[in-house]
């Protein structure tokens, strides 16, 4: 195999086993930051023996093996073996010093699962959603902090301070860098597929810039909830995410038209959306609800999403289950958006007026007040009643409060057809 090959074999199967070998090693040090670098040093290592004796059967063994060898050597050099000992001894029948094999003994221990540990660690509740997001596209995504930067549209210095302020922040807080149980993981999972969905969601809608959509960064967040599926297999929310963002991202395609402008989901061709995608997340959301989770807040959502690809066309749509859907939804997951979403359904479903009247309660309770989808659904409604006039002048309003380039310009072209242009 030519070096080049090998060197792209590497990186491959350091971006898989790069959360594993960080979430074990962490466990073992109580260190983000070292196992980290750890981490690294084991690909350093990886880039220059490999091309001389080839990838080794079990690369991923392989990695943590050289990098349990650089930690003891981290023991050494930081006089941390004294403190191993005293942790090893407990376990010991004698008095002897620890020797280099009863460190490898003790880091052989089973730490549980290593990737799950380090989810749970990069969002953990005591950063904010920002600094979560980063954290764990950097720890668990294997993203470089130049790569997040430009998906979040941020420079490198703002996200590389944001990830070692985090890191400063677990280091200081004494956490034991292991999966909680009972109701910690509980309140604990909440965050995690918080910060799994606020991804998907930047590269699904973009809040700025000129892009409509990232398909990269919404692949990312699939790839996460596809980890957490695998290492929580009897969570039904966690189904119930992975199966909306699959679904979701089968739309990516049809979104947007050849100018980047976005594309009403009524008027998408269907044609272009992702069977694949649909058939997985049609099967997590069979999961989930198989779990008992039909009614948790990730698997109405994808329940949501799936009337929408269950339907050929757009006229099949079953907006009345939607409508219902929402109000379930409102239930357990109060939000001026979902409100919002529900009188969008409620205006398909019955009439435009049906969804006015709802949009003006969300309204006169002064919610979501620079909201731009507020004013682009009032318009529609308006719009589809034959006001005009006053649909122009939302469609305007939306234009002037999003951040979005492609959005402006759609919701402005908007405008223009309700003067006939």
């Amino acid at each position: 195999m030519a070096a080049t090959d090998t060197h792209h074999v590497i990186e491959t199967v350091f971006r898989i086993e790069q959360a594993r070998l960080i979430g074990g090693l962490t466990r073992m040090l109580r260190n983000v930051s070292l196992a980290e670098e750890l981490a690294q040093d084991a690909l350093v290592i990886a880039l220059s023996e490999w091309p001389k004796t080839g990838v080794p059967a079990n690369p991923g063994a392989w990695l943590m093996a050289a990098a349990k060898r650089k930690a003891i050597d981290a023991f050494r050099r930081n006089k941390m073996l004294a403190r191993k000992h005293a942790e090893i001894g407990r376990d010991l029948d004698d008095e002897r010093d620890a020797s280099v094999e009863d460190i490898e003994a003790a880091l052989d221990d089973d730490v549980g699962d290593e990737v799950l540990g380090l989810i749970f660690t990069a969002c953990h509740p005591l950063l904010s959603p920002e600094a979560r997001a980063a954290l764990t596209l950097r720890l668990v995504g294997g993203l470089t902090t130049d790569e997040i930067a430009r998906a979040f549209l941020s420079n490198e210095a703002t996200i590389a301070q944001r990830i070692v302020r985090a890191k400063k922040t677990l280091g200081g807080a004494g956490l034991s860098y292991e999966v909680p149980h009972g109701t910690e993981r509980d309140e604990r999972l909440a965050s995690v597929l918080e910060v799994i969905y606020l991804i998907f969601n930047e590269g699904y809608a973009a809040t700025a810039g000129e892009d409509l959509i990232r398909p990269a960064l919404c692949a990312e967040a699939q790839r996460l909830g596809r980890i957490l599926v695998g290492v929580m297999p009897d969570e039904p929310e966690v189904f119930g995410l992975l199966a909306l963002m699959e679904i979701q991202a089968s739309r990516l395609g049809a979104r947007t038209a050849p100018d980047g402008s976005p594309i009403l989901l009524t008027e998408q061709n269907r044609a272009r959306w992702d069977q694949l995608l649909i058939r997985r997340g049609l099967a997590a959301l069979a999961r989930a609800e198989a779990l008992g989770g039909a009614n948790g807040p990730y698997a109405l959502q994808a329940a949501l999403a799936a009337c929408h690809a269950r339907a050929r066309k757009a006229e099949d749509t079953d907006w009345k289950r939607i409508a219902a859907l929402y109000d379930s939804l409102r239930e357990v997951m109060p939000s001026p958006v979902v409100d919002l979403n529900r009188a969008i359904a409620y205006s398909m479903a019955f009439s435009p007026e049906a969804g006015l009247t709802l949009i003006g309660e969300i309204e006169k309770a002064g919610l979501l007040p620079n909201y731009a989808p507020v004013p682009a659904a009032k318009g529609d409604f308006l719009f589809r009643a034959g006001r005009l006039a006053d649909a122009k002048a939302q469609f305007e309003r939306a234009a002037a409060l999003t951040r979005n380039e492609r959005e402006k310009a759609f919701f402005l072209k908007r405008a223009a057809v309700c003067n006939g242009e």
